[in-house]
C-alpha cells in the first residue's frame, strides 16, 4: 500500500496528508491480521502506538481538517521560538520561578525557572496555527475546534467521530500538558494564545476507548490502548522498574529512564514524561533525545555510499579508524539549535566511503555517550538494565562502541520493533488477555548482549575531535 510520504510545502515545513495516513493505518491492520492467518472476529482488542509531536486540528462538527498533519520535524515556528526565547517576559518568568524553587524546594517550580521553547514542541506550532489559520481560530472561538496528535485523530476516525480522547503518554509529550498536575497547562496555553477548549480529554494508557466502527473492519473491534511510540517501546522492553533504561535507535534516538513514581523536572537536554497510566499506577520517565540516527544512515544509502544497511558494519570494521573524519548529525530539527546542519569535517584525498560510513556510525555512539553522561549526572535513580531497540540496534558496530563508551552491558531483544509490541501488551492487559506484567516479562526474548571490550579512554581522541566538529557546526 501507499507510504505516508512527508510533504514539504515551504522550506522548513514538514507535513503529512491525513487521508493517506488514515488509509495506510487501516491497510496495515488488515494486512497484519491476514498475515497472521486469523479473522477480524478473533481480535480481542487493538492497541495504537503512534509518533509523538505530530498533530492536526479539525472542525468538531464536520470532522474536516483545517490543515495537514504538522510534523514534529516542522520548522515553521522557528521565528516564534526565537522571539519568545529572547523575550523579556520569559526572563521575568525565569526569575519568578527560580525564587519560588529556592523558597519552596519544590521541583514543580524548577522546570519553568529555565523554560525555553524549541521548534520540535507541539505547543509553539499549535500557537502558530491559531495565529495563521483563520478558520481554526474562528472555530475555536465557537468551541468547534479539535486538536489531536496522531492517536487522537485515528481514534476519532475509527469511531466515526463518537470518541475524542488521548492518553497520558501522548499528552505529556506535547509540551502543553503539565505532568505534575496531570492537566493541560492553562498558564502556558494562555501565554501562547491557545484556547483551552481545543484539548481532548486524557484517559489511561491501557483503557477501553470504545470500538472501531464495524464498517471499517467488518466487525467492531475494541480499542484497548493508546500510547506514544517511545513510551510504548519502553513498555514492550518490559522496563517496568525504576532505573530500567531503554535506548531506541530508529529515525531519531531516544534514551528513556524509568523514574517510577518520581517526576524529575525538565532540565537542559532531559525532559520528563508520563510513561503510562494504568488505573492507579502512574509511571514517570526522563527522556533525552538525539536527531538523525536512522535518518543519517538512510541518507548515506540514498547517495550510494553503500547498497545495503547490513554492509555498514563490515565497512566500518574494515578500517582501524575514520582517519580523522567526523560526521555532525543535523538533517532533522536539533532540540538545541534549529539552525544546526549536517556536515562532514576532516575530509582528505585519502578519505574513502568506508571512512564516511564509519564516521556516521561513530557519531551515533558518541551522541549515546553524551546523553548517558547527562543522565548519570542529573537523574538521581540508580540505573539498572539497559535495553536497546529500533532498526539501528541491529548494527553491532554501533552497539559495541556504545557499550565500550558507557562501560555498561546492553541487551538487544530478538524483535527490534518494540513500539508495536508495547501497544499489544497494553491492549492485552486492558482486555484481560494477560492479567499482570509478570506474564509479559516471560515473553521477552534477548537476542544478544553487548559487553564492554575496550577501555573508553581509547576513543577519547576521536570523541574530542567529534565534539570540536559539532561546535563548529552550530548556528550555521
Amino acid at each position: 500500500h501507499e507510504q505516508v510520504e512527508s510533504l514539504y510545502p515551504h522550506p522548513g515545513w514538514v507535513e503529512l496528508d491525513p487521508e493517506v495516513l488514515w488509509r495506510q493505518f487501516v491497510g496495515v491492520i488488515k494486512e497484519a491480521v491476514q498475515a497472521a492467518g486469523v479473522h477480524m472476529r478473533q481480535i480481542a482488542g487493538l492497541g495504537i502506538s503512534t509518533q509523538r509531536g505530530t498533530f492536526i486540528t479539525w472542525h468538531k462538527r464536520t470532522g474536516k481538517p483545517f490543515h495537514n498533519f504538522i510534523s514534529w520535524q516542522d520548522l515553521r515556528s522557528a521565528e516564534l521560538v526565537n522571539s519568545w526565547n529572547k523575550s523579556l517576559l520569559l526572563k521575568v518568568i525565569h526569575v519568578i520561578f527560580t525564587v519560588l524553587h529556592f523558597l519552596t524546594g519544590n521541583d514543580r517550580y524548577l522546570a519553568p525557572s529555565f523554560l525555553t521553547f524549541s521548534t520540535h514542541q507541539t505547543s509553539m506550532k499549535l500557537s502558530w496555527v491559531f495565529k495563521n489559520i483563520h478558520e481554526a481560530e474562528e472555530a475555536a472561538k465557537k468551541n468547534n475546534c479539535c486538536f489531536g496528535t496522531v492517536d487522537t485523530w485515528l481514534l476519532y476516525r475509527l469511531t466515526k467521530g463518537s470518541v475524542y480522547a488521548t492518553d497520558y503518554s501522548n499528552a505529556s509529550a506535547t509540551g502543553v500538558f503539565e505532568p505534575f498536575t496531570k492537566c493541560w497547562n492553562p498558564t502556558l496555553s494562555n501565554l501562547l494564545s491557545i484556547p483551552m477548549s481545543v484539548y481532548p480529554p486524557v484517559k489511561d494508557t491501557s483503557f477501553n476507548f470504545g470500538s472501531a466502527d464495524s464498517e471499517i473492519f467488518g466487525v467492531p473491534i475494541p480499542i484497548m490502548a493508546m500510547v506514544a511510540d517511545q513510551q510504548s517501546a519502553m513498555f514492550g522492553e518490559c522496563c517496568f522498574h525504576p532505573g530500567d533504561v531503554k535506548l531506541t535507535m530508529g529515525t531519531g534516538g531516544f534514551w528513556n529512564v524509568n523514574t517510577g513514581e518520581r517526576l524529575f523536572a525538565s532540565q537542559r537536554d532531559l525532559y520528563p514524561l508520563i510513561g503510562w497510566k494504568i488505573g492507579e499506577e502512574v509511571v514517570y520517565l526522563t527522556e533525552g533525545c538525539m536527531s538523525d540516527v536512522g535518518a543519517a544512515i538512510k541518507w548515506a544509502q540514498d547517495i550510494n555510499l553503500f547498497t545495503n544497511v547490513d554492509e555498514t558494519e563490515k565497512m566500518a570494521r574494515s578500517i582501524v579508524d575514520s582517519q580523522g573524519v567526523c560526521f555532525v548529525p543535523g538533517f532533522q530539527v536539533s532540540v538545541n539549535d534549529p539552525y544546526l546542519y549536517a556536515s562532514f569535517m576532516g575530509l582528505k584525498p585519502s578519505t574513502t566511503r568506508n571512512h564516511l560510513v564509519r564516521a556516521i556510525l561513530e557519531s551515533v555512539a558518541f551522541r549515546n555517550k553524551q546523553l548517558y553522561d547527562i543522565i548519570m549526572k542529573k537523574v538521581r535513580v540508580p540505573l539498572q538494565t539497559i535495553r536497546a531497540d529500533g532498526g539501528v540496534s541491529n548494527n553491532s558496530f554501533v552497539m559495541q562502541m556504545t557499550s565500550d563508551l558507557i562501560n555498561r552491558k546492553i541487551e538487544k531483544p530478538a524483535n527490534a520493533d518494540m513500539s508495536s509490541l508495547g501497544a499489544a501488551f497494553l491492549a492485552g492487559l486492558a482486555s484481560g488477555f494477560w492479567t499482570d506484567k509478570e506474564q509479559l516479562k516471560k515473553l521477552r526474548r534477548i537476542e544478544a548482549v553487548f559487553e564492554p571490550q575496550k577501555d573508553s579512554e581509547e576513543y577519547k581522541p576521536a570523541m574530542d575531535a567529534w565534539l570540536q566538529a559539532v561546535k563548529r557546526s552550530l548556528h550555521w
